[in-house]
């Protein structure tokens, strides 16, 4: 047994075939993936990876589990099952992230490649199918959990693995990611929420859901979801930087179906995009390389649905300085997600009630509020073309007769 030591979950423990499958080069890459991208920009600590990340997934995904075979194990044929699914759902969740490019979504951006089909060419690598079936689980398997397939036999353990809510992936990137921050209010109850999750028969079909003490839980799960993205992944020194490197990359690979031959792909990651920007003369590489604010934060708009502020100094930004001076970004994120393909109609999250099993939205109005879209917008403005000072100003006269209107 190889035991690792991890800041947040302390010792993770991994069986020999685990441990041969984490040495193989397409996990050793992720070691040189941030977690975060560029976040470090803003948050000087927040160099973990997502090599970090995948065995903090396995760790939170294995308690997961375990509670859920505690608590239902009239869900499980036999002991043999049970096994089998315990290790598999163990390798997708190490697994889950070897399909990433260097800087994860910015990279996607660029190539028009989601990390999910950049998977499937990996395990079908011939280290890879023997990596995972010297763990005894079925490759198509392992995909099925990875990529959330609705096909899958395994609902209950898709639901764990690819979301849409109570993954070990979110369990575990929300609580690592506040480590490495430090912002606080990205921190949950995840001992309770763990604790409580249950495997209930609903349609003929086996879902993830919570036992009722774990309401609180998943609201400071939700919560802290919501505080994660406004305070880290949508900070505006973050996007101003993931934007410049878009340009880079951009640079890098003029074509961008070099990459797609998955050999080629995995020659690539933060270290190298990096490295390669040593030399180069372009204002965004050089950006990059000594960390140059090209853009400047003109005015921001959190979670609001009336866009009158924003889109009117938008359009005054652009008449002032004009429109290659002015970068509008517009973010948005499903807080508290619907299943795979569901519709509104569809349930949340169920919850055991003395009543019965219900929505997560009547079980708790705070969730039901953080249900579906939040939205950030920014307004950003070029130093070397605007004003900045006089950019704010003019952005904060139209907010303020907006709201005295």
């Amino acid at each position: 047994m190889k035991r690792i030591f991890d800041p947040v979950h302390h010792f993770i423990e991994l069986d020999p075939a685990e441990a041969r499958l984490l040495d193989l080069p397409a996990m050793q890459r992720l070691r040189r993936l941030r977690q975060l991208g560029l976040a470090y920009f803003a948050f000087p600590s927040a160099e973990h990876s997502r090599f970090t990340h995948a065995l903090g997934a396995l760790a939170m995904g294995t308690r997961a589990f375990d509670e859920l075979a505690r608590h239902g194990s009239q869900f499980f044929t036999n002991d043999r099952e049970r096994a089998y699914q315990r290790r598999l759902v163990r390798c997708a969740l190490l697994l889950h992230d070897i399909g990433h490019g260097p800087f994860s979504h910015a990279c996607e951006a660029v190539l028009g490649v989601m990390h999910e089909s950049r998977t499937r060419d990996l395990l079908e690598l011939p280290e890879m199918r023997a990596g995972i079936e010297a763990l005894q689980v079925e490759p198509q398997d392992v995909l099925a959990l990875i990529t959330g397939d609705r096909t899958c036999r395994y609902p209950a353990l898709c639901e764990l693995v690819s979301g849409p809510n109570l993954d070990a992936d979110r369990m575990d990137y929300l609580q690592r990611d506040a480590y490495f921050t430090g912002v606080a209010s990205g921190r949950y109850d995840a001992d309770q929420l763990v604790s409580s999750l249950r495997l209930f028969e609903r349609g003929g079909q086996i879902v993830v859901g919570i036992d009722h003490r774990g309401v609180v839980a998943l609201e400071s799960f939700v919560v802290a979801r919501y505080m994660m993205f406004a305070s880290v992944y949508f900070h505006h020194t973050t996007r101003m930087f993931e934007r410049i490197l878009q340009d880079v990359l951009r640079e890098l690979w003029p074509d961008p179906r070099a990459l797609d031959p998955i050999d080629e792909f995995l020659r690539w990651d933060d270290f190298r995009v990096l490295n390669e920007l040593r030399d180069r003369a372009s204002e965004p590489a050089r950006a990059l390389r000594e960390r140059i604010r090209v853009y400047a934060l003109a005015a921001e708009f959190n979670a609001e649905s009336d866009l009158r502020a924003y889109e009117q100094c938008e359009a005054a930004l652009r008449e002032r300085y004009g429109a290659a001076a002015v970068w509008a970004d517009e973010q948005s994120q499903v807080l508290h997600r619907l299943p795979l393909g569901a519709d509104e109609r569809r349930q949340t999250v169920w919850v055991d009630t003395a009543s019965g099993l219900v929505d997560a939205r009547d079980a708790s109005d705070l969730i039901a509020k953080l249900s579906g879209k939040a939205y950030w917008r920014k307004l950003f403005v070029r130093r070397d073309t605007a004003d900045v000072r006089e950019a704010r100003r003019l952005c904060g006269e139209i907010i303020a007769s907006l709201v005295s209107s």
